[in-house]
């Protein structure tokens, strides 16, 4: 029977800084220059990391200068082109980051090695999915939707609002629906799926 991979990291327990992250803190806004810090908190809420960025921007571009110590010994500084694409609803633009080491434009930069850049730049980096064993890929297939516990997580994250003003909310609708789509598993299906 296959194994789960030790040794690539994950794409998705990388830190990343994306495009929508800068945009909701209100760093991402033309003709500024901001010098501000990102955090990144645990579970808890607790700050575990921070990087100081400083954005300078026109009209439809810009550059991002990350400053950081990485692994508490390396100091790191470096720019990242930021550019603009009209958005394809006709209103308005979309911001990217122009990968140092790639140069693909961009909405999100994983940080490995040291480094923010684009998913595509590491060696060893892989999403979950791709680490998976054909086996478990083909029994998630099967039954999925059985094992998905992430609805359950959604459904009892703190904060989640069920109801607003005595109805139920259309998030909470959506997660019940695909909840009660589920029908039992019945042993002689898993029998049929491992013969």
């Amino acid at each position: 029977m296959g194994r789960w991979s030790s040794s690539p990291d994950e794409v998705e327990s990388l830190k990343r800084i994306t495009i929508s992250d800068l945009k909701k803190l209100g760093y991402l806004k033309p003709n500024a220059h901001l010098n501000q810090n990102i955090f990144w908190t645990d579970q808890s809420g607790e700050r575990t990391s921070s990087i100081s960025v400083i954005i300078d921007t026109t009209d439809t571009e810009g550059v991002i200068t990350f400053d950081y110590t990485w692994q508490k010994t390396h100091k790191i500084n470096y720019k990242v082109r930021l550019i603009t694409r009209p958005s394809n609803l006709g209103d308005g633009i979309l911001w990217f980051f122009v990968c140092p080491s790639t140069f693909k434009e961009c909405r999100k930069l994983h940080l490995n090695s040291g480094y923010f850049l684009h998913r595509t730049a590491f060696e060893d980096v892989y999403y979950e999915k791709q680490l998976q064993s054909k086996k478990w890929r083909s029994w998630e297939k099967a039954f999925g939707l059985y094992l998905d516990d992430k609805l359950y997580e959604q459904l009892h994250k703190k904060y989640f609002k069920k109801f607003y003003k005595g109805k139920p909310t259309k998030k909470y609708l959506q997660l019940m629906k695909k909840i009660n789509a589920r029908k039992p598993i019945e042993l002689e299906d898993i029998e049929n799926f491992l013969l």
